[in-house]
């Protein structure tokens, strides 16, 4: 069976943890910084610090008993009378605090000639290990022992069958030795907690003062709505994001501009077609209320054809605002489409209503992944402006090969410093402010080309006409 969350023992530490998480999700990034900082340099000198202790704990441990078993080793090659030889006498053992004695078959110590009683080694702190010794089990012993509340370092090395030399100094010195090492590691330590608390605290906040500019011009943006660019400094990390900021701003001062330009041009594109419906209106309201003013069958017919071409014509501007305010991606169908059929459904579409016109196609199969709909509008968009600008009985040439859809006509053409505007949402040339249309017809097949993957381009000699051209990626037919 799998351990159930909500232990008893999850619990104890969900509820442990709890107000550091409270704490952590109160404080500030460069709050965070720093005490993450402090954490972790605590933990490092810590180790440091009980690495160091351990390690000199060791060594003098060590040390003292080498110094011993040497000094033990050489009273026994000597038959124990080096021990009083040059200055080690009883007054001096005592002064140091060793006691030395002679174990005899683990039960009875004899003290060495010359001792004292301050100096031999008491029988009730006689161990295991230096009987061992002297019963001839082991060669020599080391350990530590508390003696009269002073801790001892206790040894016994053999000296004859049956005897062992036991010997113990006092560790009362290394021990305060130690005791001072491990202040001055714990101050050590707490002044590199202290220092690096401010440290990390100091580079946090001077670190994350360009976090802050970006905050605070968030702020103003959303307070202001000024897209003005943040000075970039240096050329780290943040000074990237900074600039990645300036550039997001600045896209977004473009994209409220072609709104407003959009709105601006909408508005304008509108009042000419509902002027004229107001006026037609206005003008067959005034017949209806004024019997000696009524029109004429004739008249009566013009107005009403005049008011559905208003009509038509704000349907097809409305459409037209529609697609291009749409700006999700395309939503591609699980079967390839043929961009032949989709130009030819096109041409058959706008030769019904284009009658004084000569079409002439010549479309090869091209296939691709795309949405039916936008395609066949942005071809239908061009044959109806080839149309428009065809003189009478003109023709326009509807051609695909290798991906590329051209259609040409033998209008007027277009001057050369239109043609980078051509495509530009209400763009119109000062010749075409007389024609019927939007100027958002070649904006969509631009849209169109585009979000297939694809381009849209034009090349117009004047008095010559103008080909316009559309690239959508995709692959022959086999």
């Amino acid at each position: 069976m799998s351990k159930k969350p909500g232990s008893a023992a999850d619990r104890l530490i969900h509820t442990a943890l709890r107000p550091l998480r409270f704490l952590t999700v109160r404080m500030s990034l460069a709050i965070r910084v720093a005490v993450l900082t402090t954490v972790a340099v605590g933990a490092t000198l810590t180790l440091i610090s009980a690495t160091i202790y351990l390690t000199v704990r060791s060594e003098f441990e060590s040390s003292l008993d080498d110094s011993m078993i040497r000094r033990a080793q050489a009273g026994v090659d000597a038959d124990l009378g080096t021990l009083f030889e040059g200055g080690a006498g009883p007054d001096a053992l005592a002064l140091s605090d060793i006691k030395v004695s002679v174990l005899r078959s683990g039960k009875s110590l004899q003290l060495l000639t010359g001792s004292t009683a301050e100096t031999a080694f008491p029988i009730e702190f006689i161990g295991l290990p230096e009987r061992e010794v002297s019963l001839g089990v082991t060669t020599r012993s080391i350990r530590s022992a508390y003696l009269d509340d002073t801790l001892y370092r206790i040894v016994a090395v053999r000296s004859a069958p049956g005897e062992a030399l036991v010997m113990a100094q006092s560790m009362e010195g290394i021990g305060k030795a130690l005791d001072r090492l491990q202040v001055l590691l714990l101050l050590t330590t707490a002044f590199g907690v202290a220092l690096a608390g401010l440290s990390g605290w100091a580079v946090a906040t001077n670190g994350l003062r360009p976090v802050r500019r970006l905050t605070a011009a968030t702020e103003r943006v959303a307070r202001t709505n000024e897209l003005t660019p943040i000075e970039v400094k240096g050329s780290d990390e943040l000074a990237r994001l900074t600039t990645s900021f300036n550039a997001m701003l600045t896209a977004l001062d473009v994209s409220q501009a072609q709104q407003r330009q959009l709105v601006a041009d909408a508005g304008h594109e509108l009042r000419t077609p509902l002027t004229s419906l107001r006026t037609n209106i206005d003008l067959m309201d005034q017949a209806t209320q004024n019997g000696r003013r009524s029109l004429t069958d004739e008249q009566r017919a013009e107005i009403m054809d005049d008011v559905r071409a208003q009509v038509q014509e704000l349907t097809t501007l409305v459409g037209d605002l529609v697609e291009l305010a749409r700006d999700e991606p395309v939503r591609r169908a699980p079967e390839p489409l043929d961009l032949a059929d989709i130009a030819q459904a096109a041409l058959d579409r706008v030769r019904r209503r284009a009658l004084n016109v000569e079409f002439h196609s010549d479309l090869e199969s091209w296939l691709v992944v795309g949405e039916s709909q936008l395609l066949e509008r942005a071809v239908t968009n061009l044959l109806d402006n080839a149309a428009k600008w065809s003189p009478a009985n003109g023709v326009v040439t509807l051609s695909l090969a290798n991906g590329v859809l051209k259609v040409t006509d033998e209008g007027p053409g277009i001057a050369a410093e239109h043609l980078p505007h051509i495509f530009d949402r209400f763009y119109r040339a000062t010749e075409s402010r007389t024609m019927p249309g939007s100027g958002l017809g070649l904006a969509i097949v631009k849209r169109a080309a585009e979000r297939h993957g694809g381009s849209a381009k034009v090349r117009s000699t004047v008095g010559a006409g103008s080909t316009f051209e559309i690239h959508i990626p995709g692959a022959p037919t086999i």
